[in-house]
C-alpha cells in the first residue's frame, strides 16, 4: 500500500498553469464596470474591505483582510463607488460568511467520508474506488488495482458523494504508479 500525495502534489503543480489562466480570464461584467484580479473592493463608507482573488463567469472571489478568507460573490452584487467596486457587506461580515462556508464545507466532507464511502474522480461521475478507513490525514481507498492512501485535503463533498481531486483516469495511473515496488 503506498500514498499517492506526491502524484497528487505533481498534478497540481501541471495543472497550476491552467488554473491561473483561468483566473486572470476576462474580467466579469457587474454594475460596477469591469471586475479584474487584483483590484481593491470597497465597502459603502469606503473603506478597502478586500481585493479580487480570481474571475469566473458566474463568480468574483474576494480575499479579505490578509487573504486568508475568499468569498465566491455573483458579479451583480457589485455596485460602483468613488474609489472602485463596492459592496454593501463589511469585511466583517465578509469573513463571517467565509467562517460560515467553510464550516459548511468541512462538515458536508465530514459525513461523506466514512468507511463504505464511494470515491468518484474530479468530474463526479466515475467511481476510482471505495473508502476503507479514515485517519485524521489520510484516506485508505480501496481500488481494483489495489489499496491506496490518499490524503484527505485531496477530497471534497460533491452532490454525488465523496470527490476525488484527480480526474478518474490520473486516479488509476496514479494508484498505478503508487503500487510499484521501490528500489
Amino acid at each position: 500500500m503506498r500514498t499517492i500525495s506526491v502524484l497528487l502534489a505533481g498534478l497540481a503543480l501541471a495543472t497550476a498553469p491552467a488554473i491561473a489562466s483561468a483566473q486572470t480570464a476576462s474580467p466579469a461584467p457587474g454594475a460596477a464596470g469591469p471586475l479584474t484580479v487584483g483590484a481593491s473592493i470597497y465597502d459603502a463608507s469606503g473603506s478597502q474591505i478586500g481585493t479580487i482573488d480570481s474571475v469566473t463567469g458566474d463568480s468574483v472571489v474576494v480575499a479579505t483582510g490578509t487573504g486568508t478568507n475568499k468569498v465566491a460573490i455573483p458579479p451583480a452584487s457589485f455596485g460602483k463607488g468613488a474609489k472602485g467596486p463596492t459592496l454593501s457587506a463589511t469585511r466583517a461580515q465578509l469573513d463571517a460568511a467565509a467562517s460560515q462556508a467553510a464550516d459548511a464545507s468541512k462538515a458536508a466532507l465530514a459525513s461523506k467520508l466514512v468507511a463504505g464511502a464511494e470515491v468518484r474522480g474530479s468530474g463526479g461521475a466515475t467511481v476510482v474506488g471505495t473508502v476503507k478507513t479514515v485517519e485524521a490525514d489520510a484516506v485508505l481507498v480501496g481500488t481494483p488495482k489495489g489499496d491506496v492512501r490518499v490524503p484527505v485535503t485531496a477530497f471534497r463533498a460533491g452532490p454525488s458523494g465523496l470527490v476525488v481531486a484527480m480526474t478518474a483516469t490520473e486516479f488509476d495511473a496514479a494508484v498505478v504508479a503508487a503500487s510499484k515496488p521501490t528500489n
